[in-house]
């Protein structure tokens, strides 16, 4: 189960990181990058007055939110593929920067996919969106439809 402090929960803040952040396509999922990123006012994350840590000890965990529309199914359907999708991001968020913030999207494909074949689409897609290089050679097409 993922931490409170490591969900999405605004709607400002997942509009922030679908507009900002470098989106990338997996099997049964989207996941949009935004890194580090502000959180509040002046650029720093806004904690309650009492739990303040000073500024050495300070770090914002890496947050994670999810969309799954009902294009992926009925209610069920839907809630089945958002525990699958919650339990992998906990495991991988480890691997994640302080700061970064992530919302997964679950296209219609993810309720026809098992825990594992998500959590290795989610890892994919992740590793694209942070700028991990592609697999395999980048096709080109002709734009003068081939030879003359």
């Amino acid at each position: 189960m993922l931490p409170v402090d490591a969900r999405i929960r605004r709607s400002r803040d997942f509009s922030s990181a679908l507009k900002r952040g470098r989106r990338a396509a997996r099997g049964g999922v989207v996941v949009h990058w935004a890194g580090e990123a502000p959180r509040g006012e002046g650029g720093e994350a806004q904690h309650p007055p009492s739990t303040t840590p000073s500024d050495a000890e300070r770090h914002d965990p890496a947050r994670a939110g999810f969309v799954v529309s009902k294009a992926v199914g009925n209610a069920v359907v839907r809630n089945k593929v958002k525990r699958r999708l919650r339990h992998a991001v906990a495991e991988q968020m480890r691997t994640w920067p302080d700061g970064a913030d992530v919302v997964v999207r679950a296209t219609p494909k993810a309720a026809d996919r098992d825990f594992a074949e998500l959590s290795r689409d989610l890892a994919e897609a992740v590793a694209r969106a942070r700028g991990g290089r592609p697999r395999g050679p980048r096709r080109r097409t002709d734009p003068g439809g081939g030879p003359p």
